[in-house]
């Protein structure tokens, strides 16, 4: 008969439920008390010493782990509303059972084993262990708190990309944007706003002499006379970067799409940037505030 330390069962379960927590917090950005998360952990772990009881069989019914497990979230979170309860009842659920398949693919890639039969392969696997559990929860535990960020970073991001269009000399450019309010570059001379694009999308319309001006920064005389009054020199500074010139160009027209309509800006000069802006290719201009406000038309 196996040995079963009972405090070290109760003590892994008390750490897990205390984990599950924590991430259902990330998940949801709650700022909880640590006592009240410890506290509801505890209330949790407690289920695990029903096994040396007379009523070990409530354990695994489902009523228990329900009435448990919303209990464990009154506890943590507190009950404000109807909605706010819900919702952190499903996060929790929901890093219980991300955790869970995790642990569960794992095993079966590390340590499945396969039996042949007559009508194909069948593969299972051995029971998992506590070592393996004790050793996996924390790294999937870290995997996932890391990937929840990232989700919400891209989504904050992509909540404020949008699609433009750049018209000039009767050819448009389609690009996406992300509206920076940190970008406050405008001219100078005019106070027009400046949006930031990638070089690459206008190299097949911008004359060889503009390219070399970009990449120079510098004024030349053969720019084609039709480009000489659509140019300007924009100062800017970037962050541990001196004061540089950004080479910038008036445009026929500048749109982004609001919803289903396209809406034009009255004032707006594109400045170029010779590199790549994102470096997963999620945006390749940086829209000045500016130009998305609903009063641009």
């Amino acid at each position: 008969m196996p040995l079963i330390y009972a405090d070290l069962v109760w003590l892994l379960n008390l750490c897990f439920d205390a984990m599950l927590l924590w991430l259902a917090a990330i998940m949801l950005k709650r700022r909880v008390r640590l006592w009240r998360l410890m506290l509801a952990a505890l209330f949790g772990s407690l289920l695990v010493l029903l096994v040396f009881t007379p009523f070990a069989y409530m354990m695994s019914h489902v009523a228990t782990k329900l009435i448990v497990s919303f209990f464990m979230v009154w506890i943590c979170f507190g009950f404000h509303r109807f909605r706010f309860f819900v919702e952190n009842v499903l996060a929790f659920y929901f890093a219980t059972f991300m955790m869970g398949g995790g642990m569960v693919a794992f095993h079966f890639l590390l340590q499945s084993e396969i039996t042949p039969y007559s009508s194909g392969w069948l593969t299972h696997s051995t029971s998992i262990s506590w070592l393996f559990i004790v050793s996996m929860f924390p790294i999937l535990w870290l995997l996932s708190k890391v990937q929840m960020g990232t989700i919400r970073e891209k989504k904050l991001r992509f909540e404020h990309v949008i699609d433009v269009r750049v018209t000039c000399f009767g050819q448009t450019v389609s690009l996406k944007g992300l509206v920076d309010s940190g970008n406050q570059l405008r001219d100078p001379l005019t106070n027009t706003p400046v949006m930031i694009v990638e070089l690459q999308p206008f190299a097949h319309i911008l004359p060889h002499a503009v390219l070399q001006m970009i990449h120079k920064r510098t004024y030349t005389d053969d720019i084609p006379s039709e480009w000489v009054s659509r140019m300007r020199f924009v100062p800017y500074r970037a962050v541990g970067v001196e004061q540089q010139l950004l080479v910038a160009m008036k445009p026929d027209d500048v749109q982004w799409l609001d919803g289903k309509q396209w809406t034009s800006v009255a004032k707006a000069l594109i400045g170029f940037y010779p590199s790549s802006l994102s470096a997963d290719g999620e945006y390749n201009c940086i829209v000045h505030p500016h130009m998305v406000m609903s009063q641009a038309s």
